[in-house]
């Protein structure tokens, strides 16, 4: 008796070979069908970390849509172009913290200033000291 994940293996050996030329797909040997089963079911690339894959189905529309998004950590040499995308996200990701923290440091110096009752220009407020006090009474 065979296990579905044993008949899901052989469906994906059965796929590989249905994707190749008829006569190189009947040339694989016993040996050689069961070597490409092995390769196949020891593949270690599936596991992620993070493994998201939601589909959308909408009414009236005969086809789903997926979206995959997968992270970890990637264990394979990445080409030029992905050197270069992975250094630009890296740096857009760092500017966006930087003014995130820059905008914390501002705000917090600008709520010190006002709780000390330091006013650089007169009559002008930009009210987060007041909309924070509401906070409290």
């Amino acid at each position: 008796m065979t296990t579905y994940k044993s008949n899901q293996r052989h469906a994906h050996v059965k796929q590989l070979l249905g994707k190749m030329d008829p006569a190189v797909a009947n040339s694989f040997s016993y040996k050689q069908r069961k070597a490409l089963q092995k390769a196949i079911s020891t593949r270690d690339w599936d596991n992620h970390k993070i493994d998201f894959r939601p589909t959308l189905a909408l009414p009236f529309v005969p086809w789903s849509f997926y979206i995959v998004f997968l992270g970890g950590v990637n264990k394979r040499s990445l080409s030029p172009a992905e050197r270069f995308t992975a250094a630009l996200l890296f740096l857009m990701t760092l500017f966006v913290i930087g003014i995130i923290i820059f905008g914390v440091i501002f705000v917090i110096l600008y709520l010190l200033k006002s709780w000390l009752g330091i006013d650089f220009f007169p009559n002008e407020s930009l009210g987060i000291w007041d909309e924070f006090k509401g906070l409290f009474y």
